[in-house]
């Protein structure tokens, strides 16, 4: 076997490692599936917008098993630096060795790299994406002396969620033009109940039920709540009373307990749990 074909083997291997094995459920809301189709299409990054745990990330998972792509999934932190993302330098029993970052892999092999909650990295890190998210479509490994030049699979995938936007937690206006954009919210209660039964494997009914509490929370932002209960916290309640767990404790453990410690809000969201179940 030559060499080339070797690395092209060791490519593929790579590639596998990193497939979604099973289609993941996810619900389409309006027409980002088609739209995300036509920006891989072309290779745009793209920007999802929207909510804690309205499904973007689950998106991301349902377009890389659909297009059949390799997916590498980062979770952004304040404290993640640009070596994490790129990559450095180890130590081991024969010296020195470089070590890819996620970012690196991703564009090497041809994956789609979801950068989950960017917002959440440090601006400075947040620059090193530049050069691969234009028509250089290159990621400069200056500690290493290399220039990888991505894998023409190779798409970026960012989320961040617009209401934790702060002076000192936004993109900067340079990376935001890198992107498309598609928007993502808690989808219609109709919608929203099919996916909490499918997911949290109780009847049309509960599922309702929940989702109507769901709502009465989200009513509540801006109002004592930072945030509502996002469809995620009502799968988890419908998940514990498919375990058994009366309804009233289902939704004081998934529920409530989860977004808030301030005693009156918890009683105002126990009422709206009272008054559904």
């Amino acid at each position: 076997m030559s060499n080339f074909a070797s690395q092209m083997q060791i490519v593929e291997t790579d590639r596998d490692q990193y497939r979604v094995g099973q289609e993941p459920y996810y619900r389409p809301v309006a027409d980002e599936v088609e739209n995300y189709e036509a920006a891989y299409r072309v290779r745009m990054p793209v920007m999802l917008k929207g909510p804690t745990g309205c499904g973007k990330s689950r998106f991301v998972e349902f377009m890389a098993w659909k297009l059949q792509k390799p997916l590498i999934s980062v979770a952004c932190t304040e404290d993640m630096t640009a070596s994490d993302l790129v990559g450095r330098h180890l130590l081991d029993i024969d010296g020195t060795r470089w070590q890819d970052g996620p970012l690196t892999v991703a564009a090497r092999i041809g994956a789609i790299c979801y950068l989950d909650e960017i917002v959440e990295a440090r601006q400075d890190t947040t620059v090193v994406i530049h050069p691969l998210t234009d028509h250089r479509r290159e990621l400069p490994l200056e500690k290493n002396g290399e220039l990888v030049r991505a894998h023409e699979d190779f798409q970026l995938v960012i989320s961040y969620n617009p209401g934790y936007q702060s002076l000192m937690k936004d993109l900067k206006q340079s990376t935001k033009q890198r992107f498309g954009g598609i928007d993502f919210d808690y989808p219609g209660a109709a919608i929203e109940t099919e996916i909490v039964a499918h997911e949290g494997g109780v009847d049309i009914d509960t599922a309702a039920k929940l989702v109507q509490v769901g709502t009465s929370s989200r009513n509540l932002k801006g109002h004592g709540l930072d945030e509502g209960m996002s469809t995620r916290l009502l799968i988890y309640a419908a998940q514990l009373m498919g375990q058994g767990v009366a309804a009233a404790s289902a939704c004081r453990m998934a529920l409530v307990t989860p977004l808030t410690d301030d005693p009156d809000m918890r009683d105002t969201l126990y009422a709206a749990v009272d008054t559904y179940f």
